[in-house]
């Protein structure tokens, strides 16, 4: 049996109930963590770790371990690891030392929530989807501020747009509207 899954596109990851991670489809960019580039129609197990969440993106998959280590592989287009590159990685590399609750990962982005529920985002930025008041791709973490909230409990990547939620149960949204995805009664 199963407690999360994440799918996205060509990819699948599962995470079984002893904390194994299951990985399976596309790995053109190794984003299922093997060390190679070979597509699996079958479940592969990522290591021997435990695993507590996975979120699984366009050609890259981020993960957290019980021990609250986030890692992350795959393609590395504009930083959307996390590991201060832009190289591509076919096997988990672990991203900064903070201790980590939550991560979603967009389409060539990654964010995530740290225990002490400060918000990181990562990678592409060319809408501001990252929520660092900038459109400048960013390789490595940098911390979400807004003029009110630095707290948050909940958070997910769109393809281009982000919405969180606040310690105070408050909704925020930030990067791509041309569909009105923020929500703020705009274009």
């Amino acid at each position: 049996s199963y407690t999360q899954v994440s799918a996205y596109h060509s990819n699948t990851a599962a995470i079984r109930t002893d904390g194994g991670l299951l990985v399976w489809g596309i790995n053109s960019s190794g984003q299922l963590g093997q060390s190679d580039t070979v597509q699996r129609s079958s479940p592969v197990q990522i290591g021997t770790s435990s695993w507590t969440q996975v979120s699984v993106g366009s050609a890259h998959m981020l993960a957290l371990r019980t021990d609250s280590g986030m890692f992350a592989w795959g393609a590395n287009t504009n930083g959307r690891l996390g590991d201060n590159s832009t190289v591509t990685r076919s096997s988990p590399v672990q991203i900064g030392t903070s201790t980590w609750s939550q991560i979603s990962v967009g389409v060539s982005y990654s964010l995530g929530i740290t225990t002490d529920n400060s918000l990181y985002a990562w990678g592409l930025n060319n809408t501001g989807q990252l929520g660092d008041n900038s459109t400048t791709n960013r390789s490595s973490p940098v911390q979400v501020n807004t003029n009110t909230v630095t707290s948050w409990t909940s958070i997910s990547a769109g393809g281009s747009h982000t919405v969180g939620l606040d310690t105070n149960s408050i909704p925020y949204a930030w990067g791509l509207n041309t569909s009105g995805q923020l929500g703020d009664n705009s274009l």
